[in-house]
């Protein structure tokens, strides 16, 4: 281990395609989904033998705060924070950068999203190793992952051309793309040296710091304004600048304008952004009749289905490709091809007020 490695787990998100069971208070991310440990306490395990738990950060919301505190007693309890408002991916790394760098004038950090499946830890942390490697050397890094699939739901980063998955060293990114059209995305697929954005970034604090001056001043301007990490009046001079910094992914602000800027081409390390209850029915383990279902489910001519509902006894009969996921004060039943649309079903929750659901 390096000592001045660390690492901003990004915890803030609501998850709102894993309605019903995700909610405000129970995110996605504190969700055991696909396992017995959370999908944040999944992301601290594999990332324990490269950055312990000890220089870990975690950006998050006031509503999960104190679950997380309770999964994770191995964090310091300072290095879990709540984001006084949501401002998106730029300002919260932003932050984390300026705490880490008046602690560590020579910290570079690695940046990790907290709602992932890796499911070869040991592949995966030689990706990681690598990736701090072109960090230290001064490179804005990030992780692209082989695509599997023409996936219209990923950004992607276009390589040089011959670019295999695993090469040495950081590789230079030519430009990132947007989720692209089907036809596009085959296209990129096809072509060979374009790769998934994994939205894992790797640099030194102080040269990410240098970057947002230059490409997002007023947000750097409000951060630099606050004092150091751990005087009295941090938090409360956090909650009056933060919601004052610019709304803004890390891909906008920075990385599409950088110079500078490198990745590794990561081959297979099993990697799945579990972002769906579809996505939940391709990870786990299914029944002759292609069901992810529990011990007490009775499936009747019915096949392709996943149903969550624990303590509950449920009969499928003569039903194809259902998603079933129950929970004390809602019932979700949605075709397995609907799954992303399942946070339509928080907007109409929304505007009808039922904040009880929510």
């Amino acid at each position: 281990m390096n000592r001045h490695h660390y690492g901003l787990i990004l915890a803030g998100g609501r998850g709102t395609r894993f309605w019903p069971r995700s909610r405000k208070r129970s995110a996605k991310q504190v969700l055991n989904v696909v396992g017995d440990r959370s999908l944040i306490q999944a992301t601290v395990d594999r990332l324990a033998p490269v950055i312990p738990p000890e220089r870990l950060w975690i950006l998050t919301n006031e509503h999960l705060r104190d679950t997380i505190l309770e999964q994770l007693p191995e964090i310091p309890p300072n290095q879990v924070l709540a984001e006084p408002a949501q401002r998106n991916t730029a300002p919260a790394i932003g932050l984390a950068a300026h705490i880490l760098h008046s602690i560590d004038a020579d910290a570079i950090m690695g940046v990790f999203p907290s709602d992932h499946v890796v499911a070869k830890p040991a592949v995966y942390r030689s990706v990681l190793k690598s990736a701090l490697k072109g960090a230290a050397r001064g490179h804005l890094m990030v992780v692209g992952i082989q695509p599997r699939w023409p996936e219209t739901g990923y950004g992607y980063i276009e390589f040089p051309r011959g670019t295999l998955p695993g090469a040495a060293g950081p590789v230079p990114v030519l430009r990132f793309h947007e989720k692209p059209e089907l036809r596009k995305a085959k296209r990129y697929v096809a072509a060979g040296h374009f790769y998934w954005n994994s939205g894992m970034f790797f640099w030194r604090a102080d040269v990410l710091l240098e970057q947002l001056r230059r490409h997002l001043p007023r947000t750097a301007a409000i951060l630099a304004s606050l004092p150091r990490f751990g005087e009295d009046s941090f938090a409360e001079k956090l909650k009056e600048a933060f919601p004052l910094c610019d709304n803004i992914s890390i891909d906008f602000a920075v990385m599409e304008r950088a110079d500078k800027v490198s990745g590794v081409p990561a081959g297979d390390f099993g990697w799945n952004d579990v972002g769906s209850w579809n996505a939940v029915y391709e990870l786990l383990p299914r029944d002759a009749g292609g069901n992810v279902v529990g011990q007490d489910t009775i499936c009747l001519d019915a096949r392709n289905n996943l149903v969550d509902a624990p303590g509950k006894v449920v009969a499928l009969l003569g039903v194809n490709g259902l998603i079933v996921v129950d929970t004390p004060d809602a019932l979700l039943v949605a075709s397995r091809d609907c799954a992303q649309r399942v946070g339509e079903i928080l907007k109409t929750l929304e505007q009808r007020n039922r904040e009880d659901l929510l």
